[in-house]
């Protein structure tokens, strides 16, 4: 199964994410078929970057979410 995650990439107590097209068993910091897009949570605002083409894409192709990911496209959409 493939799943649209978050991918966690920042230095102790300075989180930033990607978002990221993999396989559902692949580790966490393991390969990932595409990259989509970033996140940024320290930002004033935070900054949410996601190429929606693409993300669409994997969508109809039959990949899923994670929930947090989902939230996050809710509250920033």
């Amino acid at each position: 199964m493939v799943k649209i995650k978050l991918v966690r990439i920042g230095k102790k107590g300075q989180p930033f994410f990607r978002i990221v097209v993999s396989q559902a068993k692949d580790k966490l910091r393991g390969k990932y078929i595409q990259l989509l897009g970033s996140y940024d949570p320290l930002r004033n605002p935070a900054v949410f970057k996601i190429d929606k083409e693409k993300y669409v894409s994997w969508l109809s192709r039959g990949a899923q979410p994670t929930p947090k990911l989902a939230g996050l496209l809710k509250k920033f959409s």
